[in-house]
């Protein structure tokens, strides 16, 4: 995938559920038809396929388990989601973190499907240990919880948080890193680019936004 990307997350919310998902992932599209910019949508596993079958855009599952065909009830098979037409999958999201066990196994199945993977880190020290898997995600992104959903990007709030965590994984692994929390402006992007990261990790500043379009379309304007 070729950087710099902005992801869109669309979480559970309403906004970005079923036919507004659609509507959203449209919206997406239009702006990365415009401007040539990058944008991969993450997208709730129901959601999948309605997505993909309606844009040309990657998208992402939000979370795959580190399991096989079989008796899985409730799991989220790797296959399934690229079979959906889902290209790549979070993992270890804030609000769905999982232990360095877990993800070195689901890293692993994900890439046995043929997905990309996207490995969030709370702390340099997290993004660190990712970044020395035996089996290494295609990015990493920092996202400091406390910074979530908030109005203060990680940009402004902790650019050296941003700096320090390419510096150290760059020191382990040739692994871009994306930044998120907060992000809400092309400001913003410009600054997190400026930083050393390769894209951007977005969730309310797009799906809450009044204007969706305009949102998406702004914060693309920080990659020029």
């Amino acid at each position: 995938m070729k950087t710099p990307v902005l992801f869109i997350n669309f979480k559970c919310y309403m906004e970005a559920t079923g036919k507004n998902a659609v509507a959203l992932a449209k919206k997406a599209e239009a702006v990365a038809g415009k401007s040539k910019a990058q944008i991969a949508l993450a997208v709730q596993a129901v959601d999948i396929r309605l997505v993909s079958e309606s844009v040309s855009l990657p998208v992402f599952a939000q979370h795959v388990d580190p399991v096989e065909y079989g008796s899985r009830t409730g799991h989220v098979l790797p296959e399934a989601v690229k079979a959906a037409g889902a290209k790549g999958t979070v993992l270890n999201h804030a609000e769905n973190k999982r232990d360095n066990a877990f993800l070195e196994k689901a890293i692993a199945r994900a890439h046995e499907a043929g997905l990309t993977v996207m490995v969030c880190a709370e702390s340099i020290a997290r993004a660190e240990q990712v970044a020395a898997f035996s089996e290494k995600p295609e990015f990493i992104a920092i996202e400091p919880p406390e910074l979530i959903g908030g109005d203060i990007s990680v940009s402004t709030a902790k650019p050296e948080l941003i700096t320090d965590t390419v510096k150290a994984v760059e020191a382990v692994a040739g692994i871009p890193v994306i930044t998120g929390a907060g992000i809400k402006n092309a400001d913003d992007v410009r600054i997190a680019l400026k930083l050393g990261t390769k894209g951007v990790f977005v969730a309310s500043g797009i799906i809450k936004a009044q204007d969706q379009e305009k949102a998406i379309l702004d914060l693309v304007k920080g990659f020029s």
